[in-house]
């Protein structure tokens, strides 16, 4: 789950890489596109902490036991999927990305992890949290991708998805958090989330449809 806060916001969200436009004229384009698709399901936001059902009535409001939780998994998981791209990614562009993923979501956990400490806050998974096993789904799937271009593209693609979905959460967590020094966490972390999502994009871009 940012920095402080900042992990509330990574925590939400998992979200799912963004169909191909085009059909794939080629080989490497048609695995790009599989694998994306294949990443997809299980980062949906839709499906983090209460489950599609319970939120499309009345959800109950996150607390800041649900925003640690929360923030601690999100950042747990990219951390761990750039460690990945660090040895799996074959441009070094994908590689330097993995590298800076491993790096700050781990700062961002720690800050995450002290804060609750220091607040004795307890962190508990929203009902129905589905965070966990949709951690390892995604990891599943990028590990099921060969090592190439395909995989580079299928990684960048969630990439994406998951850090726009984690600004989107991080401002329903900024708004549901009651303790003020979880709020400023949240509020410093969203600025390294940006950071991310421009980087990934900029990449998206080089590396084409």
């Amino acid at each position: 789950m940012p920095t402080s806060r900042t992990v509330a916001l990574l925590v939400i969200v998992t979200v799912a890489a963004c169909a191909k436009k085009e059909a794939a004229r080629d080989s490497a384009r048609a695995d790009s596109a599989n694998a994306a698709s294949n990443m997809a399901p299980a980062a949906s936001p839709s499906t983090m902490g209460p489950s599609a059902d319970t939120t499309a009535s009345a959800a109950p409001a996150l607390t800041d036991a649900n925003i640690v939780f929360i923030l601690d998994q999100a950042n747990a998981s990219d951390s761990a999927r750039g460690k990945l791209a660090e040895s799996k990614a074959t441009s070094a562009d994908v590689k330097n990305f993995g590298k800076l993923m491993v790096g700050e979501h781990h700062a961002l956990r720690a800050q995450g992890q002290a804060l609750a400490k220091k607040l004795n806050v307890t962190p508990q998974a929203p009902a129905n949290d589905q965070s966990e096993m949709q951690a390892k789904q995604e990891m599943d799937s990028l590990n099921a991708v060969a090592k190439g271009a395909a995989w580079d593209k299928a990684y960048i693609a969630y990439e994406v998805g998951y850090h726009q979905a984690v600004l989107d959460i991080a401002t329903k967590a900024l708004a549901a958090a009651q303790n003020a020094e979880l709020k400023a966490l949240i509020t410093k972390a969203a600025p390294v989330i940006q950071h991310h999502l421009d980087r990934a994009k900029e990449i998206q871009g080089k590396q084409g449809a």
